[in-house]
This record gives structure tokens, sequence and C-alpha cells, in this order.
């Protein structure tokens, strides 16, 4: 570091002058000082670079929570969407059980015609909502489609071969919703 100095400078005519002041003895202690300098400067702009990636961080976090409950918002307002449209679809099914159960005298053959008009208005919503039964008339039993509650033996069928369907099974959107209720040929 710098001390304070005091130099004696003489000239030919024998005069002499005093010069003091903060001075450095040496160029190392130069260039310490410019090293000094230089990285309280550099320190200082690596600073402002750290505060400003931690504004740009906080700024992007908000962004992303903003986003994510964005998404969240849109898809619950699109499944109350698609609810609705298939309540809407089933509406008049409702209304053709309404007019069926007020019937004063309904005689045993238009309530039959009347039902099953019903139930066909029924998988036609189904279907229009991407309903579609699960086929298992000679097909092997699967427990990705099907549910196995019980066996029986049939020496006309092979093993593994589902014998009764007890309960339709549906998927939707390829997804099983419900598997079928079956029993399976097991001559073991």
């Amino acid at each position: 570091m710098a001390e304070d100095k005091k130099i004696t400078v003489e000239n030919e005519d024998g005069d002499s002058a005093e010069i003091s002041g903060n001075l450095a003895s040496s160029p190392e202690e130069i260039k310490s000082e410019n090293n000094d300098l230089n990285l309280l400067a550099d320190l200082e702009k690596l600073k402002a670079e750290l505060a400003a990636k931690n504004d740009r961080l906080l700024r992007l976090q908000a962004d992303f929570d903003n986003f994510r409950k964005r998404a969240a918002k849109e898809r619950t307002e699109l499944a109350a969407t698609i609810e609705q449209k298939f309540l809407t679809d089933l509406l008049p099914l409702l209304d053709n059980l309404d007019r069926a159960i007020s019937q004063s005298n309904p005689d045993a053959e238009a309530l039959l015609k009347g039902i099953t008009l019903i139930r066909q208005q029924a998988y036609e919503i189904g279907y229009a909502h991407s309903l579609q039964p699960i086929d298992v008339a000679g097909k092997s039993f699967d427990p990705n489609f099907h549910q196995a509650v019980g066996t029986v033996q049939d020496e006309t069928k092979e093993d593994g071969t589902i014998a009764v369907e007890f309960q339709r099974g549906y998927t939707a959107h390829g997804r099983v919703i419900r598997p079928s209720m079956v029993q399976v040929v097991s001559n073991a």
C-alpha cells in the first residue's frame, strides 16, 4: 500500500525542496492498487448480474405458477363443458322415461316396446360419447377386458374361452370403463 513519504530534491545551485505525499514506493504497489480497483469493479459487476438473474428467476417462477393455475382452470372448465354436453344429451332419455311412467293404463306390449325404444336411445347417447360395448362372443378370456366370476366345463369349447356373459362391459376412448363379467371355460 502507499504510505506518506517525504522526498528531498536538490538542484545544481544547492537549493533543495521537500515533497511529501501519499506516494507509492514501488511499481508492485501501483499494480496492487490497480488490481484492488479492478477486483472491486468486477465484484460490483458480478453482484449486479446476480441480482438480475435472481429477478429473472423470480419472474419465471411467477410465470410458471400462473401457467399452472391457468391450465388447471382450463381443465376444470373443459370437464364441466363435456359433462354439460353429456347431460344435455341425456335429457331426452329422461323425458321418455317420464312419459312411459306417466301412462295411465299401459298394456304390456306397448310398455315393452316403449322400454325397448328408450334402451335404444340410451345406447345411441352412449355411442355419441364414444361408449363401445366389449365384444365377448367366441373370444378368449382377457383380464384387461373381462372379469371372470366363475368357470364352467364345456368339452365343445377350448379352455380359456368365454362361455357366458353375465354383465356387458364397455370402453370409452379406448379405455375400459367397466370390464365384462364372464364365465370362462375350464376343462381341467
